[in-house]
């Protein structure tokens, strides 16, 4: 039997822990043993660069989420941006990780070149293409 005084402070702490970070129990963290498998990557050789993209709107999200979200350079949607995979940025990554979806950054054409830098773009899937000018060819002599 709480007195009325009490029973005003149980509902304040309550009303608290709603609206923090402890919420989120630490398990949700915690990696899987299936999650390899599931998106293809291997634990003995990480990638070195996550190509991120927000997918959800921040709109109704807590502030501590709009305020990663941001850090991370992630303020329009659809947008990929590059980050090491380093510990610093995956735990950031880890609270807002229903609102983007990471890949590994993928170079199929191997890494650029200085001249072939301005010639790269990002797709969608996280592969980081080469276009390729055509050079014309030297014309050679005909000798009759």
């Amino acid at each position: 039997m709480l007195g009325k005084r009490m029973e005003g402070m149980a509902s304040v702490v309550w009303a608290r822990c709603l609206f923090t970070r402890s919420r989120i129990p630490d398990s949700v963290f915690q990696p899987r043993p299936g999650d390899h498998e599931k998106y293809g990557g291997d634990p003995e050789q990480p990638h070195k660069i996550h190509v991120i993209t927000r997918i959800k709107s921040v709109i109704g999200r807590p502030y501590w989420e709009k305020k990663i979200i941001k850090d991370l350079g992630l303020d329009k949607a659809h947008q990929p941006r590059l980050h090491k995979n380093i510990p610093s940025v995956n735990s950031k990554l880890k609270v807002v990780k229903h609102l983007i979806r990471i890949q590994p950054l993928k170079l199929p054409y191997g890494l650029p070149t200085e001249e072939e830098m301005s010639d790269t773009f990002l797709t969608s899937k996280g592969e980081l293409v080469i276009k390729r000018h055509l050079k014309p060819v030297e014309q050679k002599e005909i000798k009759s």
